[in-house]
């Protein structure tokens, strides 16, 4: 009777705790983020510029190696830090599993954009590329960073580009994990037909509309926990109206990127395309080929939009040996 009664009281707290779980999922949310992020080896922080409190990660370091990876001057690469950039309604998260591979080697950034994520989005506020970059700029400003390696996916590879185009002293690297906006497809993708017939495709009023906008940013959707897709969820309902203004506002730019990247060549670029990429086709590799013939170019099989999600650890393999490249250069040539 004894064993019985154990039995019953272990399935009532297994049932009670699945019925917190997927109906108060709120509670479970920020335990499984910051266990995720433990395990990656990163930790929240906030700081204030422009207005805006930013929220990001960070990878925990001794005050004394933060001072030297900080330091005006210092040119190695091993001591140049990593800056991650999500794209547009997106957020500092999705670059965890990416980043766990690589914060026992880098020091690794990764913030939530002012507008997206839980950084501060003020109505009438720009959230333009042009205001991206300024933000950018006062974020490493902030932080002490003199120089960065920049990593984007979409919106956020745009912002690398466009800064390090600016401030070229600035970044030691740029990479697009996955397809940065801005750039013209010889072949329409699903994204293109969707605007040119008025929608938002990444704009959710609706569950369903939600649901369409997972299945064309995935190719294969990765695991995500109830608690931490149905948050995403509700965010997109509850800002849909602000996303659209930020939507439209961006759609302005829509070809911004092709205007400028063929001046990027004096940069060490990396480009990583989901070939299964419905939101920007791959056809877009040939015209990036064309402007940019000196960067390292891969178009994964298998993968959409969002590589460092579908695929965190081979992705975060390429970028680290692409690293290891530019360090290696940074080495033989110490007055790059």
């Amino acid at each position: 009777m004894k064993r019985i009664a154990i039995s019953v009281a272990i399935t009532l707290i297994v049932c009670s705790l699945a019925g917190l779980y997927y109906g108060v999922p709120s509670l479970f949310r920020e335990p499984l983020l910051q266990l995720n992020r433990s395990l990656s080896g990163l930790e929240e922080k906030t700081v204030e510029i422009a207005m805006h409190t930013v929220h990001y990660l960070d990878t925990p370091l001794p005050a004394s190696s933060l001072t030297s990876r900080a330091a005006p001057g210092n040119s190695g690469s091993e001591d140049v830090p990593v800056v991650l950039l999500h794209g547009i309604f997106a957020e500092k998260d999705h670059w965890v599993d990416f980043a766990r591979p690589l914060t026992n080697q880098h020091r690794i950034i990764a913030p939530d954009i002012p507008g997206f994520g839980e950084s501060t989005r003020r109505e009438g506020e720009a959230y333009n590329y042009a205001a991206h970059a300024q933000r950018l700029g006062a974020f490493l400003d902030a932080l002490g960073l003199q120089r960065v390696h920049l990593a984007g996916n979409s919106m956020g590879g745009t912002i690398a580009a466009l800064f390090a185009l600016a401030h070229p002293e600035r970044v030691a690297s740029v990479a697009f994990i996955g397809a940065p906006h801005g750039i013209r497809s010889p072949q329409p993708s699903t994204m293109d037909r969707l605007i040119d017939a008025r929608q938002r495709p990444l704009v959710a009023h609706d569950t369903a509309a939600f649901s369409a906008m997972m299945d064309l940013v995935f190719e294969k959707r990765p695991f995500l926990p109830y608690p931490i897709l149905h948050a995403s969820q509700q965010e997109a309902l509850r800002n849909a109206a602000s996303n659209a203004r930020v939507w439209d506002a961006q759609l302005k730019d829509r070809y911004l990127l092709e205007e400028h990247l063929g001046q990027l060549q004096n940069h060490p670029t990396l480009v990583l395309w989901g070939e299964n990429d419905r939101v920007f086709d791959r056809s877009g590799l040939l015209t990036v080929q064309t402007l940019l013939p000196q960067a390292r170019i891969s178009a994964l099989p298998g993968i959409g939009h969002l590589p460092m999600m579908e695929a965190p650890a081979e992705t975060a393999q390429r970028y680290a040996r692409f690293l290891d490249e530019v360090m290696a250069f940074g080495a033989q040539n110490p007055m790059k």
